[in-house]
């Protein structure tokens, strides 16, 4: 830098130089710091992009409720018993546990019943991870284990299907992704029928309504199966966005909902927002990195895969 400005001046006396040189240091002092709030503005607005919001602290169940159904019992006189009902879990149905080094909420799969958040929530994305345990429970010993992520939640627990009115993102042993419809919903999907006389998703299909107590019914199964084998940890992502749902599961789309509505008197209304419940339903699932975050559009490219 010396040298620099001595070319430039050789004439400037010492003191003008010295001058000079407490310029160009408080200059280059200035800029450095400049440089400094451009990177931390970058930084801050990388945050504020995502813009993700935790559902799960990994210390207990705040910001959730519990509802359980009676627990099972082969003893067909107790089917009139009352539900365990709102937060009442004394077999720890639902409680927080450290798998591979991280927190996770468990769910044992013990009683039938569910999970869920406070707050109801449009326009979003939500992600977690899951992972199956090893425990199954009677009556479904000998069936694919199984849960479900049930969104739009709203109304009372304890309906005739147990979980409050919603669509399920179904989480079970090779179906991750199928769609169920829980009490009166209906949503429209592009499907076709397998060999099996079965609705599969195929974005290239012709929408169909999928509605229970009608002769299409309340499921439409995925399409790709990209769950990954068993023991190691799926990411699930599920974007709603208006009356659009897009089910995802590591990374690929495998069912499109669409003119997602509920009855109401006997009339089709929409319906755009609502809790999210996780299901207890015979088997053992761990979750982890419970997560949520608002949108503004559906992301153009998963709309074309």
């Amino acid at each position: 830098m010396y040298f620099v400005v001595n070319k430039m001046y050789p004439k400037m006396s010492s003191n003008g130089f010295s001058k000079l040189g407490t310029f160009v240091k408080a200059l280059a002092l200035l800029v450095c710091i400049g440089l400094i709030v451009i990177t931390s503005a970058t930084a801050q607005s990388v945050t504020l992009a995502d813009n993700w919001q935790a559902l799960f602290n990994g210390k207990d169940l705040s910001g959730w409720e519990t509802y359980l159904d009676r627990p099972y019992s082969t003893d067909k006189t107790k089917d009139k018993a009352s539900p365990l009902g709102l937060n009442n879990d004394p077999n720890h149905v639902f409680s927080v546990t450290m798998v591979d080094g991280l927190p996770a909420l468990r769910i044992s799969g013990e009683t039938f019943g569910g999970i869920n958040t406070l707050t109801e929530f449009e326009n979003y994305h939500f992600r977690l991870e899951f992972k199956w345990g090893t425990l199954k429970w009677p009556p479904k010993l000998n069936q694919p284990r199984d849960s479900g992520l049930l969104y739009h939640s709203i109304g009372a627990h304890g309906t005739p299907m147990l979980w409050m009115e919603s669509f399920e993102y179904q989480i079970q042993e090779g179906d991750c992704g199928d769609y169920w419809g829980v009490m009166n919903v209906l949503a429209d999907i592009s499907a076709r029928k397998n060999d099996q006389d079965k609705y599969v998703y195929q974005p290239a299909a012709t929408p169909i309504t999928f509605q229970d107590k009608t002769p299409v019914g309340r499921s439409c199964l995925k399409n790709p199966d990209s769950e990954k084998p068993y023991g190691q940890w799926n990411v699930l992502d599920l974007y709603c966005f208006g009356d659009t749902c897009l089910h995802m599961l590591n990374g690929k789309v495998n069912l499109v909902l669409t003119h997602t509505r509920h009855l109401v008197n006997g009339q089709p209304e929409p319906l755009t927002k609502g809790k999210i419940q996780l299901q207890s339903e015979g088997a053992e699932i761990f979750y982890r990195n419970i997560s949520i975050r608002g949108i503004k559009q559906l992301p153009a490219d998963l709309l074309q895969q």
